[in-house]
């Protein structure tokens, strides 16, 4: 449905009032004051561009009028629509998302420069360019003997395979391209946007090297040509004997073909315009090569072309060094032997020693072309495969039984290679994959958008006409034995297509030269650029050095390396084992079945995306299976190496949807029920704190997260931040920047979240509550012991711990406190013999099992011992329980020492005694002192409220009557009485800190946590890493003070310590 626009002028009248008061100014002063940068001469802030091409001229286009004063606070990010629309006017000026798409590349430096407004349209800048791409090599040179061995109903298969594999790429290409503006850039562009950085960067270089050895392709083609049809005494190596042929003409192709090469690269080198302005040259050359098979296919109707092939029985014989086919002439009545006589017998007299097989047949001659209603259609329905030297053969009777493998080095045509379905799927498959040459112009295009969907639709839907009507055409007029002769030997080496082509073979053989010559050209022009569009990007580092070129712009670099690569594949020399390497360059085709957002293109659906897809990874395996499997290894490599070293680039790619698809789908998974008790695993929240300058203060807690999860499961680092978000926004950010940052150096793969609260407590609360999403949420709490407590005048830093451990029991979640953080091992560190001890007093889950058996999986931890400490009670028995204990431990899978300690009820010592009176004495200390302090703080605001309304009370009744004596208390005095009382209340609490006695219940609290702590020491002081089950806060927060001297009793005298507290539930299972 279309959307109207309607523009509104609005006129402001007060702008002629302004520039003439401006140019009073100027008159007055007599200078000209430049303002300041960043604002307008009435101080309203400059409207910043917020566009990527924006120009000096656009940094001075700033609002200054009234009439939308209303927004113009907000000009900076939201420009006027008229400043929009302008923009618009040129489509590489990309304005929503430009920032993240194409980010200015400053190392090039420097604006871009303006280019002329392309010019081209659908029919020559797509259509013409991908026709000459599809139409190449393989019509001219393999499609008649794929014919011929295959079958025409075989050939349908392969070209209708090959051909709906392209146009179903092609659909969702057309998608990609009507998806968003095609800048210049062309089919990487399109696929790097389309698949982001990693697979971009992966498929973009396999698309490469397919490009250069569709090169090597052409240029083999282009000296087939030349030198079996055109120049045949050209030839370097000439092969005495039949069996040295094919040697001597790969030799040949690599000689030829390795100065082609070097004269093309110095033609591209020199300049690329003469490569632009021949191609319509080759294009012609095509055009008509095709226009004279198709009269050549009429004119066979009404005189048929005399290209007879000479059959010796049901055998086909080259037809090179013979000008007969007979055996014997009468010349002057007299019976004399042939030269075809002296290929086979010993002798040219009559009674020569010849060999069998051609003493027992005839030599017979048929037509190679018999023409459109000769009904050979027929016999050329089905395939005719065989192995490598099997004889060409047609469906004559031969006389007599012999072995053919005898007589393959005799004149006969031969099979040069071992033909089988596959292998022509593979050799055929490159002539379509050329349907990328008009995007490859995308930046030539007049509208990119329109052109490249219809021209490469067109181009497929005219090129697959061509193909088959061939295929069809191919087997109504040529005999079989002729289409088999792959290079024409059975007709004097005539290029085959040609012998069917009017007005003459020299039409086909001439344009099918400059055709292969311009496909080769264009291959060795476009890889280059492909290469340097990669390397300017920067996402394959080490590739960098390829971005770089001549002045103007052309890849140097990028043009040695491809013509290294390239003389590769002529150092193989053979066109049929060079053509399934182009199958790499259909991985490009995994652009499809992406989640695009608003494609133009009405016909695209993911199911054809997917088909796609599945036939084109299918036909990389049935054209070359190792050749695929090398393409994904490299693919593969790559996508890693970018993964681990690129630079990180964000264009919205389709990657980024799947993911975030299948993530919204798994988290609706896990959200259907709680996770059973075989798949628990710590999902830790890490409650980090921050120096004052938002550093890290603990690193090696995410050190020890690391070990903790080696990379697996869910990890939120987060911290909180005391203030309002509004005013500290900056901090918030630079505190994420900085955790992320300590994050990527401990190598702590998750997430970061920081919030700014009123106050800390709200904060760790709110992150303890919401964290997470869904099911992805976190179940155990990770934070350091705030050793500091005691020399802190704020209480707040304690009660904020404790409340932290009672947040975590009522949300089910498991609670781990680490002390000495700072000294536990960095991920370099290698701990060598020691144990990992476990007192494992209370059960609270089995986490105390599960952490150690974690930690060893990390190569810190991986060489320590586990260790399994239980206490025993007086009625308990240590036997039974130390056996049940290791039972339990093996059902478990865990391997580990078990102890049983013994601890008896003694009497309680006076030592804790003596530290529970002064743990209490010290507590009701520090309450007196807090309460002091808060009245000294509450009398000073009285005072200061007093003094101001006293002082608003005599200047309100200074004039309405005669002053009144007011008997009030002076500051001094009242501070006077204050402190003579404050004295007396603080001897009085003096004397009632030395006469109080403890607590019963903290004296045997305080008894458990001395008579532990010596048993832990004794036993595993020198163990590197002690965990311990943690008691719970009290109930009555009076007490919450001891019970951090509680802990810190228990933990004295270790040095790495890790309280643990379980979540409530069972974490560690001994059933499958």
């Amino acid at each position: 449905m279309p959307t109207n626009f309607t523009v509104v002028p609005v006129k402001d009248n007060t702008r002629k009032a302004d520039e003439s008061n401006e140019e009073e100014d100027v008159d007055d002063n007599n200078v000209l004051k430049e303002e300041d940068e960043g604002t307008t001469g009435d101080g309203v802030p400059k409207e910043n561009s917020p566009f990527i091409n924006n120009t000096d001229n656009d940094k001075g286009n700033s609002y200054d009028g009234t009439n939308m004063a209303l927004f113009e606070e907000e000009m900076d990010s939201n420009p006027m629509v008229s400043s929009l629309l302008n923009k618009l006017a040129n489509y590489t000026n990309l304005t929503q998302g430009a920032q993240e798409h194409e980010e200015a590349d400053d190392d090039e430096g420097g604006r871009l420069l303006s280019h002329p407004s392309p010019q081209m349209g659908t029919f020559m800048g797509v259509y013409l360019p991908c026709l000459q791409n599809i139409l190449g090599v393989i019509l001219f040179l393999r499609l008649t003997w794929i014919v011929g061995t295959a079958g025409i109903l075989e050939s349908l298969a392969i070209v209708g395979l090959c051909c709906s594999c392209t146009m179903l790429t092609a659909i969702s290409m057309s998608a990609i391209a009507t998806n968003g503006v095609v800048p210049a850039g062309g089919s990487y562009y399109m696929i790097s946007r389309s698949l982001g950085p990693e697979f971009g960067g992966a498929v973009g270089l396999c698309f490469y090297l397919g490009t250069t050895f569709a090169g090597s392709m052409y240029i083999l083609g282009t000296i087939e040509i030349l030198l079996t049809y055109i120049v045949p005494k050209a030839a370097i190596f000439v092969a005495e004997r039949k069996e040295d042929e094919v040697d001597a003409l790969l030799n040949n192709m690599r000689v030829y073909g390795t100065c082609c090469l070097a004269l093309m690269a110095v033609v591209v080198f020199v300049g690329v315009k003469y490569v632009n302005k021949l191609a319509l040259v080759f294009l012609a050359c095509v055009i008509l090569s095709i226009l004279a098979i198709y009269a050549g296919v009429i004119k066979t109707i009404f005189e048929p072309p005399d290209f007879p092939v000479c059959m010796l029985g049901n055998r086909t014989l080259q037809n090179h060094n013979f000008d007969k086919c007979l055996k014997t002439d009468i010349i002057d009545n007299l019976t004399v032997t042939t030269q075809l006589w002296k290929l086979f017998c010993d002798g040219t007299g009559l009674n020569a020693t010849c060999n069998k097989y051609f003493d027992d047949n005839n030599v017979t001659m048929v037509q190679g072309i018999p023409g459109l209603t000769s009904g050979v259609i027929s016999e050329n329905m089905w395939s005719k495969y065989g192995p490598l030297g099997m004889l060409v053969e047609n469906k004559l009777t031969s006389n007599g039984r012999h072995d053919p493998s005898q007589d393959i080095y005799l004149p006969y045509v031969v099979n040069d290679i071992t033909t089988f379905f596959t292998l022509l799927v593979g050799i055929y498959f490159p002539s379509v994959t050329g349907i990328m040459a008009g995007s490859n112009r995308s930046g030539d295009l007049r509208d990119a958008q329109k052109s490249i969907p219809i021209g490469t639709i067109l181009a497929i839907a005219t090129t697959s006409f061509i193909y088959v009507t061939c295929v069809v055409l191919f087997g109504a007029c040529i005999e079989g034995v002729l289409l088999r002769d792959k290079f024409g030997d059975s007709v004097k080496g005539n290029l085959v297509i040609g012998t069917l082509s009017w007005p003459s073979p020299w039409v086909i053989v001439i344009g099918s030269f400059f055709s292969c010559c311009g496909a080769g050209l264009q291959s060795l022009t476009g890889a280059p650029r492909l290469l340097q569009a990669i390397a300017r990007d920067g996402i394959v580092p080490f590739l960098q050095v390829f971005g770089h070129g001549k002045a103007n712009g052309e890849p140097t670099w990028a043009l040695l390396l491809t013509a290294g690569i390239c003389e590769i594949g002529i150092l193989i020399a053979s066109l049929d084992a060079v053509a399934p390497i182009l199958s790499m360059s259909v991985s490009y085709v995994l652009a499809c079945c992406l989640p695009l957002h608003r494609p133009r293109f009405k016909y695209y659906h993911w199911a054809l995306s997917f088909l796609g897809m599945s036939l084109c990874l299918a036909l990389m395996f049935i054209s070359s299976w190792y050749y695929a499997i090398i393409a994904m290894a490299i693919a593969g490599c790559i996508y890693k190496y970018i993964e681990y070293r690129g630079a990180e680039k964000e264009w919205g790619d389709g990657i980024r949807g799947l993911s975030l698809n299948a993530a919204r789908y798994a988290l609706i998974r896990l959200e259907e029920a709680p996770p059973h008790t075989k798949n628990w695993r710590p999902q830790l929240l890490v409650l980090l704190n921050l120096d004052s300058d938002q550093g890290v203060k603990h690193p090696r807690l995410l050190s020890f997260t690391t070990q903790l999860k080696a990379g697996k499961g869910l990890t939120i680092v987060g911290n909180v931040i005391e203030g309002t978000y509004l005013t500290k926004e900056a901090e918030a950010k630079k505190a994420e920047q900085n955790i992320k940052s300590s994050m990527s150096a401990e190598r702590t793969k998750g997430f970061c979240h920081v919030v700014v609260s009123s106050n800390l407590r709200d904060g760790f609360s709110h992150l303890i509550q919401s964290a997470g999403l869904g099911g992805m949420k976190h179940n155990s709490v990770l934070m350091a012991w705030p050793g500091t407590w005691k020399q802190s005048n704020d209480p707040q830093s304690w009660r904020n711990f404790i409340e932290t451990i009672r947040e975590t029991t009522a949300a089910h979640q498991a609670l781990l406190v680490a002390k000495n953080v700072d000294s536990f091992p960095t991920n370099q560190d290698r701990l060598g013999e020691g144990t990992i001890d476990v007192w494992w007093v209370v059960h609270d889950g089995g986490m105390l099992m599960l952490l150690p058996f974690l930690l060893r999986q990390h190569k810190v931890w991986r060489k320590c011992k586990m260790r399994i400490f239980t206490v025993a009670q007086m009625d308990d028995n240590s036997i039974q329980m130390k056996k049940d204990l290791q039972m339990f431990l093996y059902h478990l899978r865990l391997d580990a020492e078990v102890e049983v300690v013994e601890m008896h009820d003694n009497d309680i010592s006076a030592f804790t005694y003596e530290k529970t009176l002064m743990m209490e004495q010290r507590s009701q200390m520090l309450k007196q002192m807090q309460l002091s302090r808060t009245e000294r703080e509450r009398e000073a605001q009285l005072i200061h409220d007093r003094n101001t309304a006293s002082h608003a009370t005599i200047n309100d009744k200074a004039d309405t009557g005669p002053e009144r004596v007011h008997m009030t208390w002076t500051k001094d005095k009242l501070f006077t009485e204050r402190n003579r009382n404050r004295e007396c209340n603080t001897n009085v609490a003096v004397r009632d800190l030395f006469n109080m006695k403890p607590n019963q219940s903290n004296v045997r609290r305080m008894h458990t946590a001395i008579k532990l702590n010596e048993v832990v020491v004794n036993k595993s002081q020198g163990a590197h890493l002690v965990l311990l089950n943690m008691p719970g806060p009290p109930r009555n927060r009076g007490g919450d003070e001891n019970y951090m001297e509680f802990l810190e009793v228990l933990l004295e005298g270790l040095n790495r310590a890790l309280l643990v507290r379980g979540g409530g539930r069972e974490v560690i299972t001994i059933y499958s």
